[in-house]
């Protein structure tokens, strides 16, 4: 199977990515490339680097001088690179770059600053060191992630006293509910330095530094390594289809531009343009395509995150859906995937891109952009349209079948799958609860077509992902100024039992649901007339390894239901999403274990009986020999 040749086997029998040597030809990625951009401390003193071809003349200015931009002129090195060393420069002092040029004097912050004090601040020369001692964590292999999306200004309990947005602290004061949930990997929204103290993340100022309104890059160490301590791989959200568009000190940095665009960290034709500004960075020009790899591997060198998600990289190797490609940015993905897959083994990218690319994920030898995997557009759409949609009739069976049986490259773990993510619940879009019954986003059919929708999250193949508060029926949309709504936890706190019970046998807790980790999948039964669908997981086969899912997409309880299983033989009950014990707006159908008789339907070798409630799933599997 193709899929073989990217997955081994450890010695615990886990499945484990791994990547062949690539055998494509390498480009020059940089005509020039500069050990040590920025500022860099030493002993005694910081030295300091940075490109701008256009100015005439570079000084550094800051704590350390007295802002006097007389005091330490920096030197050409030849392309467009100054350079100096500043023995009175010492680590927490404030700096700035002065440019001279034709367009007059220009005051910057370092486009490699790795901390800043605000957005439209300073840079400040940024001590590297930390204490990653005991920190040995190995990032689980990609068919047992379960991941958590979060905003980091938003996911705490705020103190009413307290206008400010959440910081790295306050999720790390939140671990125990995500370690009870069981999840294993905390993905970040953005947290790059952007304008202002609230946004999403998506506007990307200063992409070295950590934001400070966060903590700033020290507190986000902490983060990791708390994570790390908790059992939790950390997934960094980055952005490099855009910069900016505001407080952007890369804007026209040593004054030259043409054509109205930004100068020379950005394309100055039509490439400039995206729905976001026209900020996309020149990824043909050797310099920028080293800023933004220096960039990517900063984050596993320097904070130890275990995968990055790339946002909408579409807008990256394309102009956008349905445009022209941009061959310097597939190139450029390239190199960065390759990169972290040589120097960073076992580390995951993800990729947003939505156009159903298997090139995405696909090996660079093979022509691919080399990511580990994508979200999967082909999942969430058709399971967010079949739990949303009003009357039963419009739920589309074979639309369900579809995006459960899907995969990129015959591989189930090259996607990542949801119902709900910061995208899919806001800009017109809500969560999936308050787009059931947006007149009652806490009754039956929120909280039952909802749970629908995550328990096949749970049970298709793929890396499945939750969205911050979905476990608690978080309802309205994602805004960055409104804080997850913690009451909800005890209010709701038997649906969170019921994704917990979800994640336990997704990671096969128990040790008998192992195929709920495999590649394997086959939808057995799919009646669009009852709205019923079964479906087998399987790894290598076998009791303890074979899971059966039955899900009803109807309002009707269906009772003496026959659907196949793989084998005869008592077949357990692991799971019954009607549980009252998970809520009491729940009707509680009862249904136990189940004997598969060896009478041959949907094409399995044995059969039974099961009585399923509405808008319900059963889980079943046999114990292990």
């Amino acid at each position: 199977m193709a899929a073989d040749k990217k997955r081994t086997t450890s010695a615990d029998g886990k499945t484990k990515r791994a990547r062949p040597a690539s055998t494509a030809k390498k480009p020059t990625e940089s005509p020039t490339p500069h050990p040590g951009m920025g500022a860099i401390p030493h002993e005694p003193g910081v030295a300091f680097r940075v490109w701008a071809p256009n100015a005439t003349a570079v000084a550094v200015v800051g704590d350390f001088n007295g802002w006097d931009g007389k005091r330490d002129p920096l030197t050409q090195e030849g392309n467009g690179y100054w350079y100096g060393d500043v023995a009175e420069a010492r680590v927490g002092h404030e700096y700035r770059f002065l440019l001279t040029t034709p367009w007059g004097e220009l005051s910057r912050i370092d486009p490699y600053a790795r901390e800043v004090t605000n957005s439209v601040g300073n840079a400040i020369v940024h001590d590297p060191r930390f204490d990653w001692e005991g920190d040995q964590f190995q990032c689980p292999p990609w068919n047992e992630l379960v991941i958590y999306e979060m905003h980091v200004g938003t996911f705490h309990d705020p103190d009413p006293n307290d206008d400010l947005p959440a910081a790295f602290r306050d999720i790390i004061g939140q671990f125990g509910h995500l370690k009870a949930l069981g999840v294993n990997a905390l993905q970040l929204m953005p947290v790059m330095e952007f304008a202002g103290d609230r946004s999403w993340g998506y506007n990307p100022a200063h992409i070295f530094a950590v934001e400070s309104a966060y903590g700033g890059p020290a507190a986000f160490k902490e983060f990791v390594k708390r994570a790390h301590q908790n059992g939790f791989a950390v997934i960094l959200d980055v952005v490099y289809n855009h910069f900016g568009p505001s407080d952007l000190d890369l804007w026209r940095f040593d004054g030259w531009s043409e054509h109205d665009g930004g100068g020379i960290y950005f394309y100055q034709d039509h490439r400039r343009h995206t729905p976001w500004g026209d900020t996309r960075p020149d990824y043909g020009r050797g310099e920028v395509r080293q800023l933004i790899r220096d960039n990517a591997l900063m984050w596993f060198e320097d904070y130890r995150v275990d995968g990055l998600r790339m946002d909408m990289t579409v807008y990256i190797h394309k102009g956008g859906p349905c445009s022209d490609t941009l061959p310097d940015g597939w190139s450029l993905l390239q190199w960065i995937n390759r990169e972290i897959a040589e120097k960073f083994p076992g580390r995951i990218t993800i990729a947003e891109d939505l156009q159903n690319d298997p090139y995405l994920t696909k090996e660079e030898f093979e022509g691919g952009a080399g990511f580990g995997a994508q979200w999967d557009a082909h999942f969430v759409h058709p399971i967010r349209e079949a739990v949303i949609v009003a009357a039963d009739e419009y739920r589309s069976m074979a639309s369900v079948a579809g995006a459960i049986q899907f995969r990129y490259n015959l591989d189930s773990f090259e996607r990542v799958i949801y119902s709900e993510s910061h995208d899919e619940v806001a800009n017109g879009k809500a969560r999936v609860p308050q787009e059931i019954d947006g007149g009652d986003a806490r009754g039956f059919y929120a909280q039952k077509r909802s749970t629908l929708a995550a328990a096949l999250v749970f049970t298709a193949p793929g890396i499945p992902m939750l969205f911050q508060g979905q476990e608690f029926l978080e309802g309205e949309w994602f805004r960055d100024t409104v804080p997850v709504d913690w009451d909800k936890s005890q209010d709701f706190r038997g649906l969170t039992r019921l994704y917990r019970d979800l994640v336990q046998l997704r990671l096969n807790r128990a040790g008998h649901t192992r195929g709920l980790c495999g590649q394997h999948v086959h939808v057995s039964h799919c009646n669009d007339a009852a709205k019923m669908i079964a479906f087998r997981r399987w790894d290598v086969s076998g009791p303890g390894d074979d899971v059966l899912v039955v899900a009803n997409f109807s309002a009707e309880r269906r009772e003496g239901y026959r659907v196949g299983f793989p084998a005869e033989g008592l077949w357990k009950l692991r799971l019954n999403s009607d549980w009252q014990g998970y809520s009491t707006a729940f009707t509680g159908t009862q249904e136990g274990d189940v004997v598969a008789e060896p009478h041959g339907y949907d094409n399995l070798p044995a059969s039974a009986e099961v009585t399923v409630g509405p808008y319900s799933v059963l889980v079943f599997s046999q114990d292990p020999q």
